[in-house]
């Protein structure tokens, strides 16, 4: 390392890791440098050793400098050409900057092999390169062909190193005569290109196995190979070979942050030949698949390839067999979407899509020979598995206070168990639940929902190791060979993790290290053996070289009992066993002393702040890598198939999960002598942890690499970005340290590192001897021996060390020397040249040299060149300075020239200076005078504008006070015309007011019209909101809008103010008429008390006619007088013929009313039938509607006739004349005409009567006889009129329910109708209250019942707050049920207390529904009551409805077919006289009726006004059976509607549409319609804006034109 030698210097800073420097001085301590490439300031390495050679005396020492190489001279672009720098062996300085360098520069032109030794380098371009084509292939095919028998190469060029160049080495090898298998072993970090080396390799070793196919039959049948040529669907070996690695990447690769295809998973893959050299079939091993990549992946990484696969690569109908919908992603893609795919963000992958990977996967699944089926359940199941990882839980809180979890949905677990095909309620079990088993028995807990995504997860991960295993497997059996025995040698290519070292190192990183610590130890042999064979092969003497060892870093990993691994799996044994016990075990056993930091072998390292954080270090051939205990370590070494999830594979019903549970099986049992010693001997065998099927997998593996010859590959990764043409020395040089380049050159370092060939030797150190003559030693290599000269050269220039050492150096200021010597004595002389003779060894065709040698003779070939470098720079600057002085002369006369020639063109110039002075002059005076003139100009013109403004203001002012004049005059005639305007706008309205004030007043004294017109008011109210907030919804951003809104909300106010005032004037009417009914009341009672003492009379006068016959004639004559009295007094109600004529007017009167009213009835009818039509947009005319009012007439006498027929049998028509066999006056009373049970009220049979007269009714009963009907009849009777009047007092007593109130609002559009529960699920009692004798003044009230607090404070039931009471004639309707609203959906008055109380809403028995009549604050009104029993339920509807059935039949209308007339009719009717013509027209009833004298009127038997009453009372009694039948019929056809609701839901829907379609026409109708009533209202306004606007725009027209004359 002389001054101007180059060397490498280690970059600390940069990321060069080695710099090219040049040594710009050296003393005894340092050595100072400057960098070549860039400019950069000098800097020092200090001296670090000074050691005595291997094998020197103690002279000769070993100069070393802190980081600092010698640097290889520069190749040619011919030594380049010819492949000097193919193999970094043949590099004199062999050293990691040397060969970081080399590799460098080949990268640079395109060369991604390289040599060094045996081991080939391979650096990853990151693009295509014309590298692998057919004729390449065919090109190292033939050379090696030709090699292997010693032809050497056709074209007499040796090819460069290739992947093809191991690959048919270890052909060749495997085909001598050894017949030796070979292993070809590539390593390399991810994304280093392993992956496609091996691609490489099986193409190359198949394409020459395939080769070997087209032999004879003979030899096929000697080798066996019949059975390897019987291929699947017609493929050749080579070809299902090549085809197993789609499938293999697409469930092994997986994307990483380094690398779009990286291996998550190491493989071993044989290749088998048979004698010949043919393929036979290849059979694969895999070593610790990544699975902790199945539950999490980072960001920017992606899952396994096949999820992505099968997302993206589906079609639509495959997509929904497996359960992918997009519709539930919202929006997201689905590899996105799921968990198990999304976690990285699902990144596209830059040289294939998924679709064309799925489409590789599935060819080449199907030139395998796997079925459509096995294919089917694969896909299948890994759906299956994307499922599972969108399980959720959600937590609870069990019966022991515990957390544990609950599944989120259960859809999610049913796709899931869907596709895997197994059990659901057992895959709920799995995820949800653990088994332990204590004592022989077990003992289920329930998971935390942390727990239970950990079991989720583990599941998934057993689940895709078993289908990788099980995919291996099934790839062995299409590829593999059928005979053993045919298998004559084979190829092994090893595709292995490289080291690896993170931020964060686990359990995956310490197996993965421990892999390459044993590849290396291996590695490390194999060149030992290499540097021996080449030794012996170049016949030099050598002793024994000792390289470095790493067998005690394998000992501190995997020895027992101390071992890093086997103390894990002890801890994992361990019932309580953690990462924080196992990492202090090992603190023990390595580093047990106080303060000690490294173990006795220096492999083992931790610092006290490690320890705190269970951290430890392993001291690798590559680096100290340093592993975090607290990641996993013990359940990742577990691996263990939970019992829920072996309960869950041995019962699916799916033949491919229970292969795959029996292959995992299969792998996690422990072979071992011992466990099946054990086994025999009846003791269960142990669970194999995944450290101890790593290390037999290891073992076997080194036993197998150790049976073969091995072939190295190192596949090295130039960036991590993956740009092409970029590489980063520094990650480089950390991967030639970690995959053992650097480790192998120190191997070779060992021994003789310096190798040259002969020639390169004499003719690199030749120089040193510049004096020795040519007879001695020549220059020339023509003649003599290279070995020769090699040995001569050697021999002098150890002597010519011995010389300088003797004589020493002498001074350069001595006389008689030469000026070459002077300047050598002027530099540093190296030391002389001495070095045992041994430590350079003469080959058969290279010098061998070790490093203190090559250094010395590196030292002085550097000081000669240097020497005569400086003799060359004297002689070239004398002449570079005599040139000079000729330059210099031949300038000055130059120079002397130039300055005559300045000083003639300066005196020209100055004449010319002088003549430009008087033009410049000239032109100034000019500008002086024009400025002059121009300021003159301005001035003029400023003052003729300021009197010109002037002049035009004037005119403008007079102009505008003209406008205002005119405009004022204007003005005042267009106020004139606005109040005329507004007066006749108010007289006119004012009249219009007057006019619908009178109508108004005469309709507010029609009771019923002042009715309607409350509803019509309340209607229209309700339809004004409506429309008001449909308009304020459309307008609101509108100013005009809000101003509308207010005017109509005004308007809406005076309408709410008018309907109060209306409904005043009801109340006031209902008083009159209550004050009215009340005086009728007491007229009746007077008539009933004068018709009483009337029957008292005539029973008296019965009694008196009985006595004796002789007093017959004073009775006569007596007769007359007293029926006048008891006429005037007490009217008695006897018929004569003028009475009976009267009465038979009546009832033809009655009938002709009767006939009117069917034909108003008829036209009514029609009318209703018409407008029907209409809505539905059907027009008829009168005939149709005829025909239509005719069917419907003929239905109902139909149905009439039908109830007379289901009647009871009435009596013959009592017209009140009856012949006596006697003559005899016989009083009978009406009760005898009816029957004994009339409608459901009986009556004691009275003695003597037939049996004919008794109503027949068909009961549940069986009877014999008519009597016994009879009897049964009148039971059931009895029972029913006492329940009836029971259910009255029932009400009257009141009862407790749960009651919900639902006012609805329906809008005019169906999305403006809303319902509200103004009171909800309170406790309520109902109560019957009378507030007259008359049903239509009774009312439902409720009351709020207190609870427990309110009789903790002594509340009195008076005190409970009452709700608004419920008229009785408000109740439209009375059912069974909650009709119309679903009962489990009511709403609950507040928050439940308890999450887990039952809904009392269940049962639909417990409910009543009542309807009652709309109000202003809702169109209808729903009470929905619950009671506490079914029974009590039915009690509250008979009373209600049989209190309807009563108000309707005493205070409605006669709905039955029986009219007769009544006292009711003649009550109402003096109701609406008045009380003076009641009493008049009572005075005229009275006087009509006259004493019944049985000599004038023998005929008469019964007075008639009994037999009317009775009459009207049945028919009353029959009008409340037929209410009552009417609801019970309405209640059957409700259920019966229920039953056939299924049935005739289409046509239900359909009706529904036609009918929403056609209430929405009417609404909008209807909405038009106000709108229109309401545009009305602003028509004022819109007319004065529009005057106001024609006159604005009058005015502006006006002033315009006035503008223009005045212009003009």
């Amino acid at each position: 390392m002389e001054k101007g030698a180059q060397v490498w210097a280690v970059d600390s800073d940069g990321d060069d890791a080695w710099i090219l420097c040049e040594v710009l001085s050296k003393t005894d301590t340092e050595l100072k440098l400057q960098r070549i490439e860039k400019d950069s300031n000098a800097f020092t390495r200090s001296r670090v050793d000074a050691k005595p050679a291997a094998g020197a005396n103690d002279e000769v020492v070993e100069i070393r400098y802190e980081g600092v190489e010698l640097a290889n001279a520069k190749l040619s672009e011919v030594d380049r050409a010819e492949g000097r720098d193919d193999d970094l062996i043949t590099l004199p300085h062999l050293h990691e900057p040397a060969i970081l360098h080399a590799i460098h520069e080949r990268f640079t032109f395109g060369k991604i092999y390289t040599w060094t030794g045996p081991v080939l380098i391979a650096v990853n371009p990151f693009q295509r390169l014309p590298l692998y084509t057919n004729e390449i292939l065919e090109s190292y095919r033939q050379e090696g062909l030709l090699r292997s028998q010693n032809l050497g190469n056709s074209s007499g060029e040796q090819l460069g190193p290739h992947v093809y160049s191991i690959a048919d080495r270890s052909y060749r090898q495997m085909m001598s005569e050894k017949r030796t298998s070979q292993s070809i072993l590539i390593s390399g970090e991810s994304g280093a290109g392993k992956t496609e080396s091996t691609k490489i390799v099986m193409l190359y070793l198949t394409t020459l196995g395939s080769s070997h196919h087209h032999v004879k039959e003979d030899d096929a049948v000697d080798s066996g190979a019949t059975s390897a040529r019987a291929s699947l669907n017609d493929m050749s070996i080579m070809e299902r070979v090549l085809q197993s690695n789609p499938i293999l990447e697409a469930f092994g690769n997986a994307r990483t942050l380094r690398n779009d295809n990286s291996s998550r998973f190491g493989k071993f893959i044989e290749l088998g030949f048979s004698r010949g050299g043919s393929l036979l079939g290849a059979k694969v091993q895999t070593y610790l698949l990544e699975k902790v990549r199945v539950g999490f992946h980072a960001s920017g990484e992606r899952n396994y390839h096949i999820f992505y696969q099968v997302l993206r690569g589906m079609t639509e109908d495959q997509k929904k067999r497996y359960g992918f919908h997009d519709g539930e992603t919202h929006g997201l893609e689905l590899a996105n979407h799921y968990h198990m795919t999304g976690q990285g963000g699902a990144p596209q992958l830059r040289e294939f899509t998924d679709e064309e990977g799925l489409n590789y996967t599935l060819k080449a699944m199907s030139a395998l020979g796997w079925s459509e089926e096995k294919v089917e359940n694969v896909l299948k199941l890994v759906a299956g598995l994307i499922h599972l990882g969108q399980i959720n839980f959600d937590s609870t809180e069990s019966e022991g206070g515990q957390e544990v979890s609950v599944i989120q949905d259960e859809n999610v677990v049913q796709n899931a168990a869907t596709m895997l095909d197994v059990d659901t309620d057992k895959l709920k079990a799995a995820l949800t639940e653990r088994l332990m088993i204590t004592r022989g028995e077990g003992i289920t807990i329930q998971l935390s929902p942390e727990r239970a995504i950990e079991a989720r997860d583990a599941l998934a991960k057993t689940m895709y190791g078993s289908l990788f295993l099980w995919v291996v497997n099934e790839v062995n059996g299409c590829i593999g060979w059928e005979d053993d025995k045919a298998v004559r040698s084979s190829v092994g290519v090893l595709d292995i993790f490289g080291f690896e070292c993170f931020a964060v190192n686990s359990f995956e990183q310490l197996c993965i290290n421990f892999t390459n610590e044993a590849l290396q130890q291996q590695f490390n042999k194999f060149i030992f053996k290499m540097e021996q064979a080449e030794y012996k092969s170049e016949q030099i003497s050598w002793e024994f070289i000792e390289f470095p060892d790493n067998q005690d870093c394998l000992d501190t990993i995997q020895s027992k009992p101390s071992g890093i691994l086997t103390m894990l799996d002890d801890e994992c044994r361990l019932p309580k066993g953690s990462d924080r016990n196992w990492a202090n075990r090992l603190y023990k056993q390595y580093i047990p002393n106080t303060g000690q930091t490294e173990s006795e072998n220096t492999r083992f390292l931790a610092t006290p702040v490690q320890k705190s954080r269970a951290i430890f270090c392993v001291r690798h051939f590559a680096g100290v890598v340093q592993y975090t205990a607290e990641t996993g370590f013990l359940e990742k070494n577990k691996d263990e198939i939970p019992l829920m999830a072996q309960n869950l594979f041995e019962t699916a019903p799916n033949d491919l999960v229970k292969d795959m549970y029996n292959i995992q099986k299969m792998e996690l049992e422990e072979k071992s002598g011992k466990s099946k010693e054990g086994a025999a001997k009846g003791k269960p065998t142990k669970a194999k942890t995944v450290g101890m099927q790593f290390k037999e997998q290891l073992i076997n593996l080194m036993a197998k690499v150790e049976t073969t010859e091995p072939h190295y590959i190192r596949c090295l990764k130039p960036n991590d970005a993956a740009k092409p043409k970029m590489l980063t020395r520094q990650r480089l040089t950390e991967q030639l340290r970690y995959g053992g380049v650097l480790e192998a050159v120190r191997v070779a370092r060992m021994g003789f590192p310096v190798r040259l060939p002969h020639d390169s030797f004499f003719q690199r150190y030749r120089m040193l001897l510049p004096s020795t003559p040519d007879d001695v030693l020549p220059w020339s290599m023509e003649k003599v021996p290279p070995q020769d000269l090699c040995i001569s050269l050697v021999d002098l220039l150890l002597q010519e060390g011995q010389r300088q050492k003797a004589e020493g150096s002498g001074s350069w200021k001595d006389d008689g020397i030469s000026r070459s010597e002077r300047i050598r004595r002027m530099l540093r002389i190296p030391l002389p040249i001495a070095f045992p003779k041994m430590d350079v060894q003469l080959g058969l065709t290279k010098v061998f040299m070790r490093k203190p040698p090559h250094d010395v003779l590196e030292a002085h070939r550097i000081f000669h060149q240097n020497t005569a470098a400086i003799f060359l720079q004297s002689w070239i600057r004398g002449m570079q300075q005599r040139k000079r002085y000729l330059v210099m002369g031949e300038a000055a006369l130059t120079i002397q020239r130039f300055y005559r020639g300045c000083v003639g063109r300066a005196r020209w110039w100055k004449l010319r200076e002088a003549d430009a002075s008087d033009l410049l002059t000239n032109a100034l005076r000019m500008l002086l005078y024009r400025r002059r003139y121009n300021r003159m100009k301005a001035g003029a013109t400023q003052y003729q504008a300021l009197y010109r403004g002037h002049a035009t203001r004037r005119v403008l002012a007079a102009t505008k006070i003209q406008t205002q004049v005119r405009t004022s005059k204007q003005q005042a005639a267009y106020r004139k015309l606005r109040s005329a305007t507004i007066a006749l706008q108010c007289a006119l309205r004012r009249r219009v007011a007057r006019k619908a004030l009178l109508d108004l007043k005469h309709e507010q004294k029609d009771i019923g019209k002042l009715q309607a017109n409350n509803e019509k008011l309340k209607t229209e109210m309700a339809s004004l909101k409506a429309m008001l907030q449909a308009q304020a919804q459309g307008d609101k951003n509108k100013e005009e809008s809000e101003k509308a809104i207010k005017q109509k909300q005004m308007q809406i106010g005076i309408l709410e103010a008018r309907i109060k005032q209306l409904e005043v004037e009801l109340d006031k009417e209902r008083e009159v008429v209550k004050k009215l009914e009340e005086s009728v009341q007491a007229k009746r009672l007077q008539a009933e008390r004068q018709l009483e003492e009337m029957q008292n009379l005539r029973r008296h006068q019965r009694s008196g006619s009985s006595s004796s016959v002789h007093h017959e004639s004073e009775r006569r004559m007596q007769q007359k007088p007293l029926a006048s009295t008891l006429a005037s007094s007490s009217g008695l109600n006897a018929a004569t013929v003028e009475q009976i004529a009267e009465q038979q007017a009546l009832v033809a009167k009655l009938e002709d009313e009767l006939d009117a009213e069917r034909r108003f009835r008829r036209e009514a009818d029609g009318e209703i039938i018409k407008l029907r039509a209409q809505m539905s947009g059907v027009t008829l005319n009168d005939s149709d509607v005829d025909a239509l009012v005719s069917q419907k007439l003929n239905q109902n006498e139909a149905e009439d006739s039908e109830l007379l027929d289901e009647r009871t049998e009435m009596p013959p028509e009592v017209t009140g004349v009856e012949q006596s066999k006697d003559d005899r006056i016989v009083q009978r009373s009406p009760s005898e005409y009816f029957p004994l049970i009339r409608r459901g009220f009986a009556i004691e049979k009275e003695a003597g009567k037939e049996e004919d007269q008794v109503v027949m009714s068909g009961w549940q009963r069986e009877v014999s006889n008519r009597k016994e009907r009879e009897e049964a009849l009148r039971e059931e009777v009895n029972q029913f009129e006492s329940k009836a009047q029971r259910f009255t007092r029932i009400l009257e007593d009141g009862i407790d329910v749960t009651m919900w109130q639902l006012n609805r609002n329906a809008g005019l559009g169906p999305e403006e109708s809303s319902d509200e529960f103004v009171l909800k699920s309170t406790a309520i009692h109902v109560k019957l209250h009378r507030r007259g004798e008359l049903l239509v003044q009774a009312v439902l009230s409720f009351s709020t019942r207190g609870g427990y607090l309110s009789k903790a404070l002594g509340r009195k039931k008076g005190d409970a707050s009452s709700l608004e009471p419920l008229p009785i004639h408000e109740i439209l309707s009375v059912k069974a049920g909650c009709v119309g609203y679903d009962q489990s959906s009511l709403p609950s008055a507040g928050k439940s207390k308890s999450k887990g109380k039952v809904s009392d809403n269940k049962h639909s028995s417990l409910f009543l529904t009542i309807g009652a009549t709309q109000t202003p604050m809702a169109t209808s009104r729903v009470f929905f009551l619950r009671f506490k029993s079914r029974a009590a339920r039915n009690n509250l509807m008979m009373g209600l409805r049989g209190l309807l059935a009563d108000m309707q039949v005493h205070e409605g209308v006669s709905i039955s077919s029986i009219h007769m007339p009544r006292p009711d009719k003649a009550q109402s009717r003096r109701r609406l006289l008045g009380s003076k013509a009641a009493e008049h027209s009572h005075e005229e009833e009275v006087a009509s009726t006259v004493e019944m004298n049985p000599a004038d009127h023998a005929d008469v038997m019964i007075p008639l006004a009994d037999v009317h009453r009775l009459i009207n009372k049945e028919r009353e009694a029959y009008d409340r059976l037929l209410l009552m039948m009417l609801q019970g019929s309405a209640d059957l056809k409700e259920k019966e509607d229920e039953e056939m609701a299924i049935r005739e839901k289409l046509e239900e829907a359909l009706a529904e549409s036609y009918e929403k379609d056609r209430v929405a026409a009417n609404d909008s109708k209807l909405i038009m319609q106000l709108s229109k009533k309401l545009e009305t209202l602003l028509m004022d306004n819109e007319d004065l804006r529009d005057q106001n606007d024609r006159l604005n725009t009058r005015l502006v027209v006006l002033e315009c034109s006035q503008l223009e004359n005045m212009n003009s």
